[in-house]
């Protein structure tokens, strides 16, 4: 995979996403690609779940370690039981907020591959974004993607023009999906390992919650 000297770059529409240009996609991802692709709050980086390779590609285009919590985008809710430990008042928190932006601190349960956990807490973030593309190429992946903000090291703030994202990153990823402006106001993070307790106030409303 990276054979590829330059990313390929797919204009998909924010609406109405392409079939065939999603099924590309999701084809570079289980060959061990790394993407750039939008989602309801910020761009994101995002790679098979079970590469360790393409795991190492985004920590290094980030320059951060293990201890940056690495999320789970999901599709919807119904994963949730295989990768994290919800009971039921949790878990109805949750379907009231998602799709969102939020990004939720959880238990990992033994299907989450261990170098993607948290070293010290075995926590993992979990999310379901709130955005037709990403909705759409979770969907065709029929897995969890693991994700993260799309952040360089000497930036102050997340990229946002997918050219520009482009220009910065053709030879380190192997696809950039522009989908369109989406913002640089990360998510709401919410932490349920012990109650609920707000992270990092974002662009998700956190009223649900009682905070």
């Amino acid at each position: 995979m990276r054979g590829f000297h330059h990313a390929q770059f797919f204009a998909i529409h924010p609406e109405t996403p392409q079939e065939r240009l999603i099924k590309q996609c999701t084809e570079i991802v289980r060959q061990g690609g790394v993407i750039a692709y939008p989602t309801d709050s910020c761009y994101a980086l995002g790679c098979q779940l079970g590469n360790k390779e393409a795991m190492q590609r985004i920590l290094q285009i980030r320059g951060i370690d293990q201890k940056h919590h690495l999320t789970l985008m999901c599709h919807d809710l119904s994963e949730l039981g295989t990768y994290a430990q919800v009971d039921n008042s949790q878990f109805r928190l949750l379907k009231a907020t998602t799709p969102g932006s939020y990004t939720f601190i959880l238990g990992a349960t033994k299907e989450v591959p261990a170098r993607t956990l948290h070293p010290k807490r075995k926590t993992i973030g979990l999310r379901v974004p709130d955005n037709k593309i990403a909705l759409a190429l979770l969907a065709d992946l029929g897995e969890p993607m693991l994700s993260c903000t799309l952040m360089l090291p000497e930036d102050e703030a997340p990229l946002t023009d997918p050219y520009d994202i482009r220009d910065r990153l053709e030879h380190s990823v192997d696809l950039v999906i522009d989908g369109g402006w989406c913002g640089t106001e990360p998510t709401t993070v919410i932490d349920m390992t012990q109650g609920i307790e707000l992270v990092r106030q974002g662009k998700g409303d956190s009223t649900p919650f009682g905070l």
